[in-house]
């Protein structure tokens, strides 16, 4: 019976060691045992240059999940895969989570895919110079004093005839100044 086992790869090779987990799998006809292998992901909005951009961001660095059959074969398969570390569990010996609790790594992924709102990862923050893009105040310099996440806006203190004024923004409406 195949079950939830949370695999420690170097940071950044989490695809990678995948592919080779499933490719190796596949070459030593051990693909039966492998049911599936995921890397936890999120989709986050990030405001770049003043625009907003989708991009899928890794929730558990350097971790994979992987549905497997375990036996001595499928524990050196993965234990020989470049870039993997181990299991996760105590004293060296891979210990299976729950169906449950792997659910509730692919839910987070789902509440963050249906959510309205994403998390928006903005390259400011509070005390920058930033400049307006667009807008009554396109062109003007101001300084970031708030960021508001819930409501991805921005209050930005500009000056207006030499006095400093604070004005409520989008993020995609602001970038930081060269």
């Amino acid at each position: 019976m195949a079950r939830w086992y949370i695999i420690h790869a170097y940071s950044g090779f989490e695809n990678k060691v995948k592919e080779s987990i499933l490719s190796e799998a596949e070459r030593m006809g051990l693909s039966q045992l492998v049911e599936q292998v995921e890397v936890p992901t999120e989709t986050v909005t990030e405001v770049k240059r003043g625009k907003k951009v989708q991009v899928e961001r890794k929730f558990m660095p350097g971790y994979v999940l992987a549905k497997l059959a375990m036996n001595d074969d499928i524990y050196h398969l993965v234990k020989n895969t470049p870039k993997v570390t181990g299991f996760l569990g105590s004293s060296g010996k891979p210990q299976a989570i729950s169906e449950t609790e792997a659910a509730r790594y692919f839910g987070a992924r789902k509440e963050a895919e249906a959510a309205p709102k994403h998390k928006v990862n903005v390259d400011y923050e509070i005390g920058d110079s930033v400049k307006v893009l667009d807008g009554p105040f396109a062109s003007f310099n101001g300084t970031v004093e708030e960021l508001d996440f819930e409501k991805n806006r921005v209050k930005v203190s500009v000056s207006i005839f030499g006095r400093a004024t604070p004005v409520e923004l989008d993020f995609e409406q602001v970038e930081l100044s060269k």
